[in-house]
């Protein structure tokens, strides 16, 4: 049977701040994230500490520090929809008083900035997921994020991605089959929670069956989990790479998804994961069939 408290870095337990959540994604997304089933305790801005912000029939409290909520409510993860030139300080914050987790959902961040503020954070304790993601879903749980929660139930498939689009359109696909956690780790070239960061904790994850690894032309990222997976995982991972049709030396959405010379392309990563035993769709209608298939194996 599985045991509710099953999941990857967010479970029903998680007790989540919102920065930014007075402005208007953090609004609507708090909204969202409270409808969802996530526990909401609290709001972070300085100007408007104090206060109570009222979603439907639930009033949340702003605080005027990522510290004083956690004292106050026992905070132990905060999603930032800050403004990119805020985005820095707001994660340095957070990592000085020591939440565990802090998804940064804001985009378009200066990469100096992000690399900054993950040196900050990773000695502090606190994990980042971001920036420029969607965040993550624990279906039935908790959401910390901007993730559709309507097309997810609970399951035993893992998935974690570069892409949010890619993220939804495989949890449509698979929405019968359900998922223990699904992560968003954004497409940005330095992100806090890699592929390999998930791809361990699925791994350790005892209601994760099966793993799902979605990719995107750019970097090294994708051939560095093929060889953790080669090396470590004993689960079943299904692949896809995005960005087969991108031409070369031209920026293709995510600030990361860039191919220079052979370096970084969707066909290098493929044969880099297949080498390793994962199975690799060319669409995403085809890798959520590769997934099916699978899990009907029983392998």
């Amino acid at each position: 049977m599985r045991r509710a408290d099953m999941a990857i870095h967010l479970t029903k337990e998680s007790k989540v701040l919102v920065q930014g959540m007075t402005g208007g994604e953090g609004m609507k997304h708090t909204r969202r994230m409270l409808a969802a089933g996530t526990d909401v305790v609290g709001g972070v801005n300085p100007r408007k500490a104090g206060r109570s912000v009222a979603f439907d029939e639930r009033a949340v409290p702003v605080f005027g520090s990522v510290a004083e909520g956690m004292d106050a409510t026992g905070a132990d993860v905060t999603v930032v929809f800050v403004p990119p030139a805020f985005a820095k300080a707001a994660v340095t914050e957070a990592a000085d008083a020591g939440i565990g987790l802090a998804v940064v959902i804001t985009e378009g961040i200066p990469v100096h900035d992000s690399v900054a503020f993950l040196a900050h954070a990773r000695p502090r304790g606190t994990r980042v997921i971001g920036p420029n993601c969607p965040g993550l879903i624990t279906p039935g749980q908790s959401n910390a994020g901007i993730i559709p929660a309507d097309i997810a139930k609970p399951g035993r498939i893992g998935l974690v991605s570069k892409s949010g689009t890619l993220t939804y359109q495989l949890m449509y696909e698979l929405r019968d089959t359900g998922f223990s956690t699904c992560v968003g780790i954004g497409g940005d070239p330095v992100v806090g929670t890699t592929h390999i960061d998930c791809l361990a904790a699925f791994q350790d994850d005892p209601d994760t069956d099966l793993i799902v690894l979605i990719g995107e032309i750019g970097g090294d990222a994708e051939e560095r989990a093929a060889a953790y997976i080669r090396d470590h995982v004993t689960k079943p991972v299904v692949g896809y790479i995005a960005g087969f049709t991108a031409p070369e030396g031209r920026t293709m959405g995510h600030a990361g998804a860039i191919v220079s010379g052979s370096s970084g392309t969707a066909r290098a990563k493929q044969e880099a994961l297949e080498a390793a035993g994962v199975r690799v769709g060319h669409t995403p209608t085809e890798t959520a069939q590769q997934v099916l298939a699978v899990l009907n194996d029983g392998r």
